[in-house]
């Protein structure tokens, strides 16, 4: 059997198929698994052992220059490659429009969310065969349902992301026990207040961690160093790439993080992980794994530093 699975963005909704991977797996050890990705995101599937061929696109850049020949040419260069195989199954776990346009491409029976379980309804008439499954059940949960109804297999198989990081040496490595600290997200407005970073990173340095500051773009950078100012010690690393970003946290002893991809993948990885949730809630898409995860705040009430190191002193137990 071969299988496409069509999940593309964004980081944590990435993570979240992981384990459909995994239970695939499971059932089918002979298939051949390939997955359409955005191209930023391409590290993680390749995390998984089960992974065949990871298929990059690009359609968030691809975007911003549709005026380019040079962009035309990838997208007929990421059409031929999607069809070069073609597949007893395509399975978009996403449920939009444009990964229902992407599953279109491939060659093979495509399955996916019926229109009131998609995210955007329109994303079912692309499917040959669609799934009612409940909306109210965390995203994890609901990718894994549908594989099971499109493959017929059971919705009670031990929930696994299958993955582990990547073995990388680089500077932000110490001899102590580290805490990552994920103080940067996709909109401002889950952004929790830079003096109850301070606040926390300064009580945890009291119990022998260093905390580590990962940082993206420019903005990012310039948050992350105002913190790690008021933390004596604290590492800002130079700029990672998503693998590294994985093999940082993999061998931390706690990461704490705002709504933010990287605190999902710190769940797929089974490392304490805390998530604190400012302007979004986490019923639905919060930090969700067989390991420590907390998910601490909702929508107009985040979390206090002190019950955010309350849950940190459980975590470090």
């Amino acid at each position: 059997m071969r299988i496409l699975l069509v999940k593309t963005s964004s980081l944590g909704d990435v993570i979240h198929n992981l384990p459909v991977l995994s239970d695939l797996r499971q059932c089918f050890p002979e298939a051949a698994i390939d997955w359409c990705v955005e191209e930023a995101f391409a590290d993680i599937p390749r995390l998984h052992p089960a992974v065949d061929q990871v298929i990059p696109v690009a359609t968030r850049r691809w975007r911003k220059t549709l005026g380019s020949l040079a962009t035309w040419r990838e997208v007929r260069n990421f059409r031929a490659r999607i069809r070069a195989r073609s597949y007893d199954a395509v399975l978009d776990t996403q449920g939009l429009l444009k990964s229902a346009l992407i599953a279109r491409q491939a060659q093979g029976r495509r399955y996916g969310y019926a229109a009131e379980s998609a995210r955007e309804p329109v994303a079912a008439r692309f499917y040959e065969e669609t799934f009612v499954i409940p909306r109210n059940a965390h995203a994890v949960e609901r990718n894994r349902w549908l594989a099971a109804a499109a493959f017929d297999y059971p919705v009670d198989l031990a929930l696994d992301y299958g993955i582990s990081a990547p073995a990388i040496d680089d500077a932000c490595r110490s001899p102590g026990r580290q805490v990552i600290l994920l103080t940067a997200t996709s909109r401002d407005d889950k952004l929790w207040d830079e003096a109850n970073w301070c606040v926390l990173g300064r009580a945890l340095l009291e119990r022998g961690l260093t905390p580590v500051l990962p940082a993206g773009n420019a903005l990012e950078r310039q948050r992350a160093e105002r913190i790690a100012a008021a933390l004596p010690g604290a590492i800002v690393p130079p700029p990672l790439s998503l693998a590294q970003v994985a093999a940082l946290i993999a061998r931390a002893d706690l990461v704490v993080g705002v709504d933010t991809g990287l605190a999902h993948l710190a769940a797929a990885l089974r490392v304490p992980v805390i998530a604190l949730y400012v302007a979004t809630d986490p019923a639905l898409t919060g930090v969700y794994g067989t390991g420590f995860v907390r998910n601490l705040g909702r929508c107009g009430a985040p979390p206090s530093t002190a019950e955010v190191l309350t849950v940190a002193e459980q975590a470090l137990r």
